[in-house]
């Protein structure tokens, strides 16, 4: 499957003693296998709204629907399996944990599921895929800040999810290993049939889009 849907969904953070609108009643359907982009200035609501689908927080108001089961119904552990299980994230920050290697970082999620054999071999083959096998062993802090993004891709891919959500993953990245990255996620939503969206400002993954979605303000301007 692969199917995400969020209705009439707001999301509000309070700083200090005031309430932040971060997004005002977004309503958005992406389709099983689709590879879309969102787009918008920053504040705009696109890592918020990322996050809600990534079942990372909680909407102040409205559903999140995944394959069509709402996330607000689950528990804990069933929300936890079901991002071990369906969803990949790649954050702009990387969030590799500092005091493991590159392998261990692309292995640790595999590990977090039951049943699941040979998970190093299957990170080293992660870490081949985005062209890092010779820095297994290093660690973050040995690696640059676009080796870190790759390792950051890898973890997101090693575990095959339905839905993959990157925040703005070439970032980091410079013209070539950028490249390389978006063809490398292009074949995979193409031979895997994986759902990608995508926040971002690079026209490299825009112009590969199949859809792009435009939020300016928390609200969507167009491409619902």
């Amino acid at each position: 499957m692969g199917s995400v849907r969020v209705e009439d969904v707001s999301k509000e953070y309070l700083l200090g003693r005031t309430l932040v609108p971060a997004l005002r009643g977004v309503t958005l359907s992406v389709e099983p296998g689709e590879f879309m982009a969102v787009a918008g200035p920053s504040g705009s609501g696109k890592s918020t709204l990322l996050n809600l689908m990534g079942c990372l927080d909680h909407p102040t108001s409205g559903r999140v629907l995944i394959d069509g089961q709402d996330v607000a119904a689950l528990g804990d552990d069933a929300r936890s399996d079901l991002r071990a299980h369906k969803i990949g994230f790649i954050f702009q920050t990387f969030n590799l944990i500092p005091v493991l290697s590159a392998l261990e970082n692309v292995e640790f999620p595999l590990l977090m599921r039951r049943g699941r054999d040979h998970p190093r071999q299957r990170a080293l083959g992660a870490l081949d895929q985005v062209g890092l096998r010779e820095f297994a062993r290093h660690r973050p802090d040995e690696l640059s800040g676009g080796q870190r993004q790759r390792v950051a891709t890898a973890r997101a891919l090693v575990t095959n999810p339905a839905i993959v959500l990157a925040d703005e993953p070439t970032a980091n990245l410079d013209s070539t290993t950028g490249d390389a990255i978006v063809s490398l996620m292009l074949e995979i939503n193409r031979r895997q049939g994986t759902t990608f969206i995508f926040s971002t400002h690079d026209p490299r993954v825009m112009a590969h889009a199949h859809r792009i979605v435009r939020l300016a303000d928390g609200k969507v301007l167009d491409g619902a």
